[in-house]
């Protein structure tokens, strides 16, 4: 099982994947962590981005041949490049569920003003993600976050992911 948790900055999807991951004893990667480990002077490059990616793909082919569920928690705001990991869970006969979070922009604005463990995203950078943000056109849950409703989150997820396998 392939679960894509998705969403601009500051969403709270990294709150609700990484709880998200423990209740399904799921690998979890998250792309801020993942990135963190790779370079030590980060330059937000898309060339570093793609690195970041593809050893999130890595990271998924792992698991999917140890037949271990994996969470996936990146923004993953190119079509493109959820077509990459489309394409390598493909090659193991596995759909990928996707899940959206989103929360308004107030709540983003005011997330993003915090300090955060492993994302160093600002609002600028909230700004230019969406600017460029491709929607998902296939279906998928979207959850819209507010500052207390993660078991309500949780609880929706775990039902969608539920039906769809």
């Amino acid at each position: 099982m392939v679960i894509m948790v998705f969403g601009l900055p500051g969403s709270g999807k990294s709150y609700f994947a990484s709880r998200l991951a423990q209740q399904l004893d799921a690998v979890y990667v998250n792309s801020d962590e993942l990135r963190m480990k790779l370079f030590a002077k980060r330059t937000y490059t898309d060339s570093e981005k793609m690195l970041v990616y593809e050893a999130m793909i890595e990271a998924m082919t792992e698991a999917l041949s140890r037949k271990m569920p994996i969470l996936l928690d990146a923004t993953f705001y190119k079509a493109s490049l959820r077509d990459k990991f489309e394409h390598a869970a493909n090659a193991f006969k596995v759909k990928i569920i996707y899940i959206e979070v989103t929360a308004p922009e107030k709540i983003i604005e005011e997330r993003l003003k915090k300090p955060r463990k492993y994302s160093e995203a600002s609002w600028e950078v909230y700004q230019q993600l969406k600017a460029s943000f491709e929607p998902l056109v296939e279906e998928h849950l979207v959850l819209i976050s507010s500052d207390n409703n993660i078991t309500s989150m949780l609880h929706d997820a775990i039902h969608y992911i539920n039906t769809r396998q």
